[in-house]
């Protein structure tokens, strides 16, 4: 059934304009990515905790390959290093409002992917894009906490079960490990909360997984290709390093659309396969009967 549903996931990407949703995800994404460092930042700095910021984003960067976030850090390094305390001001409604668009962007592809038709009033689909901005700057700042404290919490914990101090603690584990279950539970939230219509978690699982375990081998491609064949300095000159990070949003982009079509097909095969034992149990019924 899953195999099936993989080709039948295949087919719909295209039948449904995923390579072009894709493209589109992947623009909106790079545009609102400053203006949500810059909420980011103004929130943080709004509850005393700004230097909590500069360590979300270095996480964040630390989960894409070097070539990609290298371009974006000088830029990164200007927006967090300028004081930003205007949570309530108008350029950081702006900066929220604009961030919401890449979130809209996310719906719209999930809604071609589930095959469903967005009826909601447009206020609502926009603030429930604005508390998914809200949910991302939460989870970031949290992710933050949980490794800068981690250690500590480790020790503590070790004191009440003394088998944990037996356990070697890496800082890259709790990175990386906090990293993916924020990930997890943003892609749920997402597939569950995002696009109209009702799915249940089991529903959406398949194509979670299939969108991190791509992301992950996206990832490690992408750097070894980067190191070792691009030239994109020679073919793009100064926009090399916006285009590197356009192409990587791209194949992110293109695997989530892909998850959402995977569900899609999953759901579909499951379906049509309990349609399919009814049919074969009517005659046993009916001769019951």
């Amino acid at each position: 059934m899953y195999l099936r549903a993989a080709l039948t996931a295949y087919r719909q990407l295209s039948a449904n304009d995923g390579w072009a949703m894709a493209s589109h995800v992947a623009l909106s994404g790079l545009l609102a990515l400053f203006p949500f460092l810059i909420f980011l930042t103004a929130v943080a700095s709004f509850i005393g905790t700004r230097d909590l910021s500069e360590t979300a984003v270095a996480l964040l960067f630390s989960a894409l390959p070097a070539a990609v976030a290298s371009p974006l850090a000088s830029e990164v390094h200007n927006v967090l290093t300028n004081q930003r305390g205007d949570l309530l001001t108008f350029g950081a409604v702006l900066a929220l409002w604009f961030a919401s668009s890449g979130v809209e962007a996310l719906r719209v592809a999930l809604n071609r992917a589930y095959d469903e038709i967005d009826e909601r009033w447009f206020y609502i689909t926009r603030v429930r894009a604005l508390f998914f901005v809200f949910l991302g700057v939460a989870g970031l700042l949290v992710l933050a906490f949980m490794v800068v404290l981690g250690p500590s919490i480790w020790k503590v914990a070790a004191l009440y079960v003394p088998e944990l101090g037996a356990i070697p603690l890496s800082l890259n584990l709790i990175r990386y490990g906090f990293t993916i279950s924020i990930l997890f539970l943003v892609l749920v939230a997402t597939h569950l909360w995002l696009p109209t219509g009702r799915r249940s978690f089991f529903d959406v699982l398949p194509g979670i997984v299939l969108t991190l375990v791509a992301w992950l081998i996206a990832a490690i491609g992408f750097a070894y290709y980067l190191t070792n064949f691009a030239s994109y300095a020679s073919t793009y000159a100064g926009f090399a390093g916006a285009t590197i990070a356009l192409v990587f949003l791209y194949f992110l982009s293109i695997f989530f659309v892909a998850g959402g079509e995977y569900n899609a097909a999953v759901m579909r095969e499951g379906v049509l396969r309990t349609i399919d034992l009814k049919s074969r149990r009517m005659p046993d019924e009916d001769l019951l009967r």
